[in-house]
């Protein structure tokens, strides 16, 4: 046997049952646009999709037999076929309901009644009467038994109206479910209820409510027998009893999504589901065996009795329940073929409950703990280009970060092509007419890039344009070969010492560096004055690239997607100086997500953010193949976010702020006018809920990651005089915890802390915390922990290791010796810069948040954000909000540990005046 999947990805699967869900399916590829729904009829199936078309496919087969019909120009919605399998309704986007002769597809009979699309559509069990569920809220019963279709009974105010066919309302289930008996059917009101409709009069019969059962009903489905009911809404997955109304059983696991479809299986006790995040799970044994069987058919009696204890049901789609099914295998079950999936999700395909539901019923009873899988193919994602957005009403951005925005207005025959920076005084901005329509840029610290794609005989090529050269000739074009289209392109460079508003010779830098990424797996490196400099192979699907001063950061697609929704996204950071591999691992996007957005931090070290809204730093990629992604900021528990539905689209970070544009509702990308940059701080996500030593470690791990950045390139030098101030102020938040474990008497975390500490000057503060609440022990063993940090240089033992990796871009002379010899003319043979040293980046993330901000004032912009937590104010990276004392209850002695407070501070600011 087998069953089929459908997917917004085009494809329908053919799953054989009896292999399992690790299978590789078989595959119906003829639709041009997402499948939307699936129905099965005695010899054959067929899929409906958003290119308008009907297909009919034989029994287990997977190469078309034939069209059945197509729609005008808009979406196929639900399908079934009638109980004998003569005939199949069709409903769309239309508002006409096509009920279609098998035999003689141009025997066609119309049903006009709906005035907008038509969700749903539903068999009668005698195949004479034919229910359709609309957008408009209606539902209509149509007598089918004659020639002509005959309107029997609108019925208003019962489903939802919903309008907006993306909405995740408009993938809930609708329909109208028909007892086997015929004499009603059940439907999900807009008012939260499951009611049941009489035939006799159309009117409402009964209502299914319990307490338990709380939000919309999106799904519901009866047994094959029509004894129970299952439902599901927000609160979870229900069975009630139809003849006494009362809920039975729940499904005890938790929901992540709404489900949209629930099916029971035709010959097995089981119940499975799918939900808008395309998962699909299964509940075996949901009615335990001292219940009525789901499947067999009983006349239900009032009179009381001892029920008999039922054996347990055969292994779902094996031979001998085939045998045993013997005519019923022939009639129709209407599984609807709309599943209900959500349109707006084209990762995952799904329909009834054929694949993988062959689980062993002996070592699964009725736990209530669902057996959840992915049946899918997850579709790849695209290559982007970060802080570009689609075209729109004939505009777009092109770029968008921290050094300022490319705005495109297309003119029908050409683009305006408007660029503006953040920081005027340092660049000038410019604009012009742009014949080629270039759809790729990059905004860099020294030029932009552009590229576009082949057409007609001109070839796809790249231009750069530096932003000042003291040359009259810097802006250069670059051709590709013919029939070769552009992926990806990248501008890095240092940060310009001068204003580059103006021609000058003063800045010996260079024009930066561009990567290309080409469709014929090239990663093409040339400077900023157009010198090839080396050809890379792409290793897998070229899918985005960043580029900073140093580097180039690419991530590629590394083979398939996987069936359980990962992306399989790898990333490279790549050296312009010897073209070598620093890093290299795997993204951490979660399953069922996509990379948003890759980025550079102000500290230089490679950022990502994902459509999860999770925003992750590598801090230590500088040590070759051993850095690791951090995460900085989860925006799902912002405070901000509660009661609003709103995402974030980023623009850059800057010290400890996640620079970004606020979208709102579904907005998926920024429109014009151009919306205010925001600042969110960077929280990571820990889950310490102390009111006092929860805020201080976060804090404490976050500025020690910024300060790894730091250390990390400091070349030959020791520390400089900022660092040292930063590990000051962390070592005194150290002490405020260490003065907190001592008080709760905490003498292992005491120590602990201690261990992180940075001065030598602050361990003698520690010693005195320990003395003062006259812990002896502890005081004995801070003091040891003094004299190991004391026999051994910290800062020196941190050179050296540094000596052994040399930072790409620098030798291991001394740097101070070659600012002093270039006299601030610092450059190698192809314009690579050294490093940036870390008090001029601290200037520079202080002057480039700011300008990020003020650049706002001079374009329309929108309403700001009401809320504490984002702010557009000029905020210093490392100038982080001070960290309150301790606030509690004063001890005995509170002057003399004030006293001991004032005594360490002048110590540690001797120590930074030593090492300055």
């Amino acid at each position: 046997m087998s069953s089929a999947q459908r997917g917004i990805d085009s494809l329908v699967r053919v799953w054989r049952t009896d292999l399992g869900s690790d299978q590789e399916p078989d595959a119906a590829q003829e639709a041009a646009e997402g499948i939307t729904c699936l129905a099965a009829g005695h010899d054959s199936w067929f899929s409906g999709s958003h290119d308008s078309e009907v297909r009919k496919y034989g029994h287990a087969k997977y190469e078309m037999d034939g069209l059945v019909t197509s729609a005008a120009g808009v979406a196929i919605r639900s399908l079934a076929v009638d109980p004998k399998g003569s005939r199949i309704a069709v409903t769309s986007d239309e508002t006409i309901v096509k009920v279609i002769d098998l035999d003689d597809s141009t025997n066609v009979v119309l049903l006009n009644g709906h005035t907008k699309a038509v969700r749903k559509v539903t068999w009668h069990p005698s195949g004479s009467l034919l229910s359709t569920c609309g957008a408009d809220g209606r539902i209509i019963v149509w007598d089918a038994s004659e020639g002509e279709g005959k309107e029997v009974k609108v019925i208003e105010g019962i489903i939802p109206a919903v309008a907006n066919t993306e909405s995740d309302e408009f993938a809930y289930d609708c329909s109208a479910v028909w007892h086997p008996s015929g004499q009603y059917f059940f439907a999900a009101t807009r008012t939260h209820e499951i009611i049941t409709i009489s035939r006799n009069d159309w009117s409402k019969a009964s209502t299914f409510s319990d307490d338990a059962s709380s939000g919309a009903i999106t799904a519901l489905a009866l047994s094959k027998n029509g004894v129970y009911l299952a439902s599901a809404s927000k609160s979870g997955v229900f069975i009630w009893s139809t003849q006494t109304r009362r809920l039975l059983y729940r499904y005890q696991g938790a929901l992540t999504s709404p489900v949209t479809q629930l099916a029971f299986s035709p010959s097995q006790n089981l119940l499975a589901w799918t939900d808008l995040e395309g998962a699909f799970t299964r509940w075996p044994e949901p009615i335990p065996a001292s219940a009525p069987d789901p499947l067999k058919s009983s006349n239900v009696s009032s009179t009381a009795g001892v029920q008999k204890k039922r054996g347990k049901t055969p292994t779902l789609f094996d031979d001998e329940a085939d045998k045993n099914l013997g005519k019923d295998a022939r009639e129709d079950v209407d599984m609807d073929g709309d599943i209900g999936v959500d349109l707006d999700n084209d990762d995952w395909i799904l329909d009834d409950l054929g694949g993988g539901l062959d689980d062993d019923p002996e070592n699964k009873r009725a736990t209530g703990e669902g057996v959840k899988e992915m049946v899918s193919v997850t579709k790849a994602q695209p290559a982007f280009q970060p802080g570009s957005t689609p075209m729109e009403n004939k505009r777009r951005y092109l770029a968008y970060n921290m050094i300022g925005v490319i705005e495109v207005t297309d003119q029908d025959t050409h683009h305006i092509v408007n660029v503006e920076f953040h920081d005027k005084s340092a660049r000038k901005g410019y604009h012009f007419t742009d014949h080629f329509k270039y759809e790729l840029a990059s905004l860099g610290e020294r030029g932009a890039a552009y590229a576009c794609q082949p057409e007609n005989e001109h070839p796809a090529h790249v231009i750069y344009k530096p932003y000042g050269t003291w040359a009259t000739q810097g802006e250069w074009t670059y051709d590709l070969p013919k029939g070769t289209r552009v992926l990806g392109i990248a501008a890095g460079g240092p940060p310009p010492t001068k204003s580059l508003r103006e021609k000058s010779d003063a800045d010996m830098q260079g024009n930066g560096n561009v990567v290309v990424a080409t469709s014929a797996g090239e990663l093409i490196f040339l400077t900023g004055t157009g010198i090839e400099r080396s050809v890379l192979s792409l290793q897998g699907d070229f899918v985005t690239m960043v580029a900073s001063p140093e580097w180039v950061f690419v991530v590629t697609r590394d083979g398939a997607t996987t069936m359980d929704g990962s992306q399989n996204l790898m990333g490279r950071l790549i050296q312009f100086e010897d073209f070598c591999v620093l890093q290299k691992d795997a993204l951490p996007v979660p399953k069922r997500h996509t990379l948003k957005w890759i980025g550079v931090t102000e500290e230089g070290a490679p950022t990502i953010y994902d459509s999860a809204g999770v925003l992750n730093v590598m801090p230590r990629f500088r040590l070759p193949f051993a850095a690791t992604w951090t995460r900085a900021l989860d925006t799902n528990v912002l405070d901000r976010r509660e009661g609003k539905q709103e995402s974030y689209w980023p623009v850059g970070v800057a010290g400890e702020t996640f620079m970004c544009l606020i979208l709102k509702g579904r907005q998926e990308h920024p429109w014009f006018p151009r919306p205010l940059i925001q600042e969110l701080p960077l929280r990571f996500p820990f889950h310490r809920q102390d009111p006092k030593e929860g805020p201080l470690e976060e804090h404490l791990a976050r500025e020690g990651m910024l300060l790894d950045i730091l250390r990390d390139s400091l070349g030959d030098e020791l520390t400089t005089d900022d660092i040292s101030r930063r590990e000051l102020a962390l070592d005194k938040e150290l002490i405020q915890l260490v003065q907190n474990a001592c008080k709760n008497d905490r003498l292992a975390r005491a120590l602990d802390l201690t261990k992180l500490l940075h001065h030598t000057t602050s361990f003698d503060m520690a010693i005195k915390v320990a003395g003062f609440y006259h812990l002896i022990g502890l005081q004995e063993k801070m003091e040891a922990l003094k004299d190991d940090r004391e026999e051994s240089d910290r800062l020196t033992d941190a050179r050296e290791k540094r000596r052994q990796r040399p930072p790409p871009g620098k030798s291991k002379g001394n740097l101070k010796e070659k600012e002093k010899k270039s006299a601030g003319r610092q450059t190698t043979l192809f314009g690579l810069p050294p490093n940036p040293r870390p008090e001029k980046q601290d200037k520079k993330s202080a002057g480039r948040k700011k300008q990020a901000s003020e650049s706002q004032a001079d374009s329309q912009q929108t309403e700001p954000v009401d809320n504490v937590e984002t702010q557009t104010t000029d905020i210093a990276m490392g100038e982080s909000e001070p960290i309150e004392l301790d606030d509690t209850e004063p001890v005995e002695g509170e002057t003399q540990m004030e006293a001991l407070r004032a005594d360490s501070d002048s110590q540690a600011d001797a120590a930074v005046e030593v090492s300055s």
